[in-house]
């Protein structure tokens, strides 16, 4: 293991990333999103793997973007805020077009680009009490980078009902909004990954390669265009007066300046 992440092949074939920042609830640190990025870039061009699981350690699949990378943007200038977000995106791009089924193993809460990873993954089955939130606008930010692929999974009429609000939702809205195809109970999520991984083990996987491609090319395009605009928008994002009170208050545990009533 190294970056926070653990990569094991088994003898089938089938490739387990586990996100191993369980005491920061598996947050996407700078690290984390470049040994992601290189881990798509080794599965997909290794002609052993069949398939990948996706998955975090402990009680959180992820919590996001690691608010101290975030409080770290909001300190840097804007060609260092340009550079990582363009590295935030090309990894959830290299996730998104690994030639590779990816499945989602969601074992606990995803909140912000824990979502994206969720989106990017090509089915994801979750436990009955997981909990999720696209929290971005709590803290001032937008879902950025992972915008793309959230709208793309989604479709933009469901996107709409989780996408600006914040609000937490459990693993039945998940299911309802395509997030997840499944939510079983946490002793039959092993059983339900399995039963996710075991098709594509008799099926040609050079020709679940070629299918794969063709999925992406036929639904919405997150071409070049649609992750430089992605960029853009959150280093924007990273400047605004209230990114810079929405972590600050996050820091300091108080509630910013716009907050209303607590959540019931």
């Amino acid at each position: 293991m190294q970056d926070g992440l653990e990569i094991v092949i088994d003898g089938r074939g089938v490739a387990r990333l586990t996100l191993r920042r369980a005491e920061k609830h598996n947050a996407l640190s700078s690290d984390l999103i470049a040994a992601l990025t290189a881990a798509a870039g080794r599965l997909g061009a290794d002609p052993s793997v069949r398939a990948v699981v996706l998955t975090g350690a402990g009680e959180s699949f992820c919590a996001g973007g690691d608010l101290g990378w975030m409080k770290a943007q909001m300190q840097a200038d804007g060609a260092s805020r340009a550079t990582e977000a363009r590295k935030l995106a090309a990894m959830l791009r290299a996730l998104n077009e690994m030639p590779k089924p990816l499945i989602g193993r969601v074992q606990g809460q995803a909140y912000g680009g824990g979502v994206g990873l969720i989106a990017v993954c090509d089915v994801a089955i979750g436990v009955e009490t997981a909990r999720f939130a696209l929290t971005e606008t709590r803290l001032g930010l937008t879902p950025a980078t992972i915008g793309p692929y959230v709208v793309a999974r989604l479709g933009a009429a469901r996107a709409r009902r989780v996408f600006m609000s914040g609000r937490r939702f459990d693993a039945a809205e998940a299911v309802g909004l395509g997030l997840l195809a499944r939510a079983v109970p946490d002793a039959a999520l092993e059983a339900a990954v399995e039963a996710e991984i075991a098709p594509y083990l008799t099926c040609a996987p050079g020709a679940v390669a070629l299918a794969k491609a063709q999925v992406l090319s036929l639904g919405p395009r997150i071409d070049e265009a649609a992750i430089e605009a992605s960029i853009a928008q959150l280093v924007a994002a990273w400047e605004t007066e209230e990114a810079a009170e929405g972590i600050a208050a996050f820091f300091a545990r108080r509630k910013p300046a716009w907050s209303g009533p607590a959540e019931p």
